[in-house]
């Protein structure tokens, strides 16, 4: 039986950013959020991104490798 990870604030900062990526994707390539504030939701993201500590639970960093190529994405729908 696989164990279920501890949920910490971090940890649900990061799926909070993770699943935030596709939707400002997806709102930018249909016009329905400005790029300003694609922009301020990408800073949300970054941050959280940030805050990923090496030596942290597996899913932190996979979240945050997650989370900072959907960042790269964003920078190229936005320039």
């Amino acid at each position: 039986m696989s164990k279920i990870p501890e949920s910490t604030p971090a940890l649900n900062r990061l799926r909070a950013a993770a699943g935030l990526i596709p939707l400002i994707e997806d709102g930018l390539r249909q016009s329905k959020i400005t790029g300003e504030k694609a922009s301020l939701m990408a800073e949300f993201c970054s941050w959280a991104a940030q805050q990923a500590t090496e030596g942290g639970p597996p899913e932190a960093l996979r979240l945050a490798d997650d989370i900072k190529s959907g960042l790269e994405r964003l920078k190229a729908l936005l320039a």
